[in-house]
């Protein structure tokens, strides 16, 4: 309706030329008759749209290249190799290529084929030539060889086959190079060193193996080979003559020893000092004990009351152990500090031996008193001039700290042990490691020779005690010690009847030398045990610890005197 309205009210707007008709018509018609005129309705005018832009056609791709084609080798079969040298072939192949292409290109795999063909042919031809050479089979004459033709007379691993085989292939190389006339020439020239004489002062020359020691070493060698071939002269005599006496009975006095060690009771028990003792050490004639501690003062006590006498103080770091000498009261220390000092009975010191690169263990004197040994954390054991203060001795051979050292009754060897788990034996009279004795499994801390000449006992970290015979050069017993590590190992100083070791599981074990069974326990300390020493009679032990205790343990000792132990 809203439409018709719209077109009712839009007739009077239309065009004036169509009205005027319109109106001439009706002026002619009576005016009782109205003629019913339809309305008009005006089409809907629809706006023109926007014309669609045209699409221009796709641009032509660029045509293809065209590859040439990749003749490829034929793949060998049945195990054949074909050779690159056929010119036949290729000049039909290549003629192909030429023909469709007008270019000759060859593949990367081809040619990779092509070089392992023609390495694969070089070397057959190699191995040829070289099978055709003559090589000498005596591996010095290979060597001589080798080093004719400027080349190493061996390399590192290689076995004489293999040096001869490298001999080879370096001769056939030289064949194909065509350098022939090298090869001849070294040849001649074995050849004529062959044939010519040796100069006597040449083969009378001969380069030492070893670093040249001073004068004064030669001389204590000189005097430990004497000393000691007179020592061991009187060892075997006494030994024989106890054989073939009827009157000796061993078995009797290792017996009646082996008693006296199984009465030993705490006698006495005294404070060394402020801080854990490390070391101790009974005198030749046992008028005196020493001992040292952590502070790094040395203690000087009469026997057997153990009554103070003197200190001695002159180290700057704790000590480590003490020694008296073997030949007089004289003692001396070691420390952490890299010294050692040499003191008399009063307290005066005589000498410091300084060299060492690392902190000081386990000290030693030989048994003729002029030399001492010491023992380092710098790997090495080192031999001192009593007299002088001179080193006489650097001696390297272990691979990790020295701990231990001792000397032999007689004075020809000596033995030390270390943190390699290792202990070795030396022959003073020439230097030489004479044995290596392996068997421990951790650090070995304790070492001691048997008076008797022929046994070693070691002790260490894996808390067993070998027993080593020199003459079999192995281990023939092993005790099952303690249950904690063993830090020192002395024998019964005058026959060897009994050993003592001590331990960190607080305890000291007295142990047979013959049959090498358990004969006393020392129990009483609170902390582990850090030393032990025998005195000459074996009527008396000493101990020390780090509870900071020196107890004295004694055969002599009736069951009134001892003290009662918890």
């Amino acid at each position: 309706m809203e439409v018709e309205k719209e077109n009712v009210t839009a007739e009077p707007s239309l065009p004036a030329s169509d009205g005027q008709d319109t109106i001439s018509d009706n002026a002619s018609l009576p005016h009782s008759i109205q003629p019913i005129i339809p309305p008009v309705i005006a089409p809907s005018v629809v706006p023109p749209l926007a014309p669609i832009p045209t699409i221009p056609p796709p641009r032509p791709l660029a045509p293809l290249p065209v590859r040439p084609p990749v003749i490829r080798p034929p793949v060998p079969q049945n195990g054949e190799v074909r050779s690159s040298d056929s010119d036949s072939d290729n000049d039909d192949s290549n003629a192909r290529i030429n023909q469709g292409t007008g270019e000759y290109e060859i593949s990367e795999e081809s040619r990779l084929v092509r070089e392992r063909q023609e390495k694969a042919m070089q070397e057959l031809m190699m191995k040829r030539r070289a099978a055709a050479l003559a090589v000498p089979t005596n591996d010095m004459a290979v060597r001589a060889r080798l080093r004719h033709l400027g080349e190493p007379i061996t390399l590192f691993g290689e076995r004489e086959m293999e040096r001869r085989d490298r001999l080879r292939m370096i001769m056939a190389k030289l064949d194909a190079e065509g350098q022939l006339e090298k090869l001849m020439k070294a040849h001649e020239d074995e050849e004529a060193a062959a044939s010519a004489p040796k100069d006597e002062a040449e083969e009378a020359l001969q380069y030492p193996f070893y670093t040249e020691g001073s004068k004064a070493l030669l001389d204590a060698r000189i005097y430990i080979a004497k000393y000691s071939l007179a020592r061991a002269a009187l060892r075997i005599q006494r030994a024989q003559r106890r054989r073939d006496d009827p009157d000796e009975d061993m078995d009797a006095e290792i017996d009646w020893a082996l008693r006296q060690a199984g009465n030993l009771s705490l006698e006495f028990s005294e404070i060394g000092d402020d801080r854990p003792l490390s070391g101790c050490s009974f005198s030749r004639d046992g008028k005196w004990l020493a001992t040292c501690s952590l502070t790094g003062a040395s203690k000087l006590w009469n026997m057997p009351k153990i009554k103070k006498h003197s200190t001695l103080k002159g180290h700057t770091e704790r000590a480590t152990d003490v020694a008296f000498s073997p030949v007089h009261d004289h003692l001396a220390t070691a420390s952490a500090d890299r010294t050692a000092k040499y003191w008399n009975d009063q307290g005066s010191l005589l000498k410091t031996f300084e060299g060492h690169l690392d902190r000081l263990a386990r000290i030693a004197f030989h048994p003729s008193g002029k030399y001492l040994g010491t023992a380092s954390f710098d790997k090495t054991w080192r031999l001192w001039d009593i007299e002088t203060g001179e080193e006489l001795l650097l001696q390297e051979g272990h691979s990790r700290s020295v701990y231990g050292l001792a000397f032999h009754r007689d004075g020809s060897l000596a033995a030390s042990c270390g943190l390699d788990s290792l202990a070795r034996v030396w022959d003073l009279r020439t230097g030489r490691s004479i044995l290596a004795l392996e068997g421990h499994v951790k650090p070995v801390l304790g070492i001691s020779f048997s008076p008797n000449g022929y046994h070693l006992a070691t002790g260490g970290e894996d808390n067993t005690c070998r027993i080593w015979d020199l003459r079999k050069k192995k281990s023939f017993y092993t005790i099952p010690a303690h249950s904690n590590l063993i830090s020192q190992v002395k024998f019964e100083p005058q026959e060897g009847y009994f050993f003592v070791t001590a331990s960190y599981d607080m305890t000291a074990k007295v142990w047979s030398g013959r049959d090498f069974k358990p004969v006393k326990t020392l129990s009483g300390h609170e902390a582990k045990v850090t030393s032990v020493d025998v005195l000459g009679d074996g009527g008396h032990i000493v101990t020390v610890s780090h509870d900071r205790t020196i107890k004295l343990w004694s055969s002599n000792t009736t069951n009134e005197q001892a003290m009662d132990v918890d």
